[in-house]
């Protein structure tokens, strides 16, 4: 179970991680010391105005993104283990549904939340990635249905929650592996094995993004064996009595936990729109990549959850981050159990080389929205990935990671709910401002049919937030204070030349 750390070891450990970031930034930038010098360009006072015309909107559209010198783009195979390792990457982190509200309710909970918020979530995706092809994904939308400001607060909206996103991701990691080795239970063996960790993975990431949609592939599959093995050799001892079980008596349910787990474990759809523009064909690649990955997710999901709450007697209590192990071991042997923990390992990997592209990806289309100053949107000259993306994203994950993994669910669904918000507010707009703009790929429902679709998963946002605690209403506020803030100084820096900035023609 994870450690809740006092406040003195918080503190002491967050000068342990301040102190281990220095040296990152130098190292990053030291990889990349020949990068090319950006072209002079006029500035301009404002991004794109929220009463764009179609004319510009058609014109966004069938513009072509080119990455510079680079003619490899994401195919299918790739882009769907990217989408599967954005939203899942396996079972691991499911257990907490079992403890908070016993089998019944996590079994329900996996069949139907992919109905209320998924697939909702993922039809919008679709229709306007593929409608606004560009690394911008949603800062895009939401600056073509509201303005400037509006795009600058999706921009820090979903841009914190995937990068706190990601510090949840080394944090798991540890905690399968203090199984094995108790010292990274706590203090500060734990925490420089996740500033290592994080380090190593975000060096991988700039190595190139082909080169970590391949690896995505590798893997999804490899970290899906286990769990493979574990359904079959478990069907014989599978009791379907133990699925109706609505948690053991005396153990009080813990609906915001339950509620969190089952979102944190299904969002992100949205995430892979970022990437557009490095897509090859993404009007045809990018809904069948969110169909497969949607298949295999609930999948993924579903069928080991059925074998471990059907093969073995439910100890609620125990079902936590990183139980999946002990029901291996419970089930197969210790061998399982190995492996189970070593495919964690590789999850953990996919989950954040994804988060971490699409986070870095969005720093990129932002600054050539003009959003961000023209240097966010530095690519490395060797391996053309947007280093600075890449260096903000890591850093934030690393000062992140102090928190619990209990904390850190809780902060990204909050931050992700407001942007999700914006989003299907943005969508309806954009369908009611252009209803005649061709989309490659449309939802086939007429405008009040998509605020209904809409509107069921925005309810379920709205209980998400209402459910948070004070210190994520804090934490949520000060970031979004913090990006309206950003935004108005970014207008002062531009009106004065003060910092060169993308010049984006109207």
């Amino acid at each position: 179970m994870t450690n809740y750390l006092t406040r003195t070891i918080q503190k002491q450990d967050q000068k342990y991680q301040y102190m281990l970031t220095l040296p990152l930034v130098a190292c990053l930038r030291t990889i990349d010391l020949d990068l090319e010098s950006s072209k002079d360009t006029n500035m301009e006072d404002n991004c794109l105005s929220s009463s764009a015309s179609q004319e510009h909107l058609l014109d966004h559209i069938t513009k072509k993104e080119v990455s510079p010198k680079s003619s490899t783009k994401l195919s299918l195979l790739p882009l769907v283990f990217l989408i599967y390792f954005e939203v899942a990457g396996g079972p691991y982190g499911e257990e907490y549904a079992v403890g908070a509200g016993g089998p019944l309710l996590a079994i329900i909970g996996f069949f139907i939340f992919p109905f209320i918020w998924s697939i909702p979530e993922a039809l919008v995706t679709a229709e306007l990635a593929t409608t606004f092809p560009g690394n911008g994904g949603f800062v895009i939308w939401a600056n073509e249905a509201f303005g400037p400001f509006w795009g600058s607060l999706m921009g820090f909206w979903k841009f914190f929650s995937g990068v706190i996103n990601m510090a949840s991701y080394p944090v798991l990691c540890i905690d399968y592996l203090k199984l094995v080795l108790p010292v990274l239970s706590t203090g500060f063996p734990r925490y420089l094995s996740i500033f290592i960790f994080t380090c190593i993975l975000s060096l991988l990431n700039y190595s190139g993004l082909s080169i970590v949609g391949y690896a995505a592939v590798a893997l999804g599959v490899v970290s899906l064996m286990p769990f493979i093995l574990l359904s079959l050799i478990s069907i014989p001892k599978i009791d379907p009595s133990r699925w109706l079980s609505l948690g053991e008596k005396g153990v009080k349910k813990d609906w915001t936990l339950y509620f969190n787990t089952l979102f944190w474990n299904l969002n992100f759809w949205d995430n892979a729109s970022t990437l557009a523009g490095e897509i090859e064909d993404p009007q045809r690649t990018f809904p069948k990549a969110l169909l497969s990955a949607g298949f295999l997710t609930c999948l993924a999901y579903i069928i080991p959850l059925l074998a471990a709450t059907g093969a073995i007697p439910l100890d609620q209590e125990n079902w936590v981050d990183g139980y999946f192990a002990n029901v291996a071991e419970i089930i197969a042997g210790k061998w399982l159990k190995f492996w189970m923990e070593i495919g964690a390992v590789l999850s953990i990997i996919g989950l954040y080389e994804a988060q971490l592209s699409t986070a870095a990806y969005q720093v990129l289309g932002m600054a050539d929205l003009g959003f961000l100053p023209q240097i966010f949107g530095e690519r490395s000259k060797w391996f053309n990935t947007p280093w600075m993306g890449i260096l903000i994203s890591t850093i934030v994950a690393i000062i992140m990671s102090c928190f619990t993994f209990k904390d850190i669910i809780s902060t990204v669904n909050f931050l992700y709910s407001l942007g999700m918000l914006l989003e299907f507010v943005s969508y309806i707009n954009l369908r009611r401002k252009f209803p005649s703009l061709k989309r490659p790929y449309e939802v086939p429902l007429r405008l009040p049919g998509l605020v209904i679709m809409c509107l069921i998963p925005s309810l379920l946002l709205v209980y998400v937030m209402s459910a948070a605690s004070k210190i994520v209403y804090v934490t949520s506020a000060f970031m979004t204070a913090f990006g309206i803030g950003f935004y108005y100084f970014m207008n002062v820096c531009k009106s004065n030349n003060w910092i060169q900035f993308s010049r984006f023609r109207r």
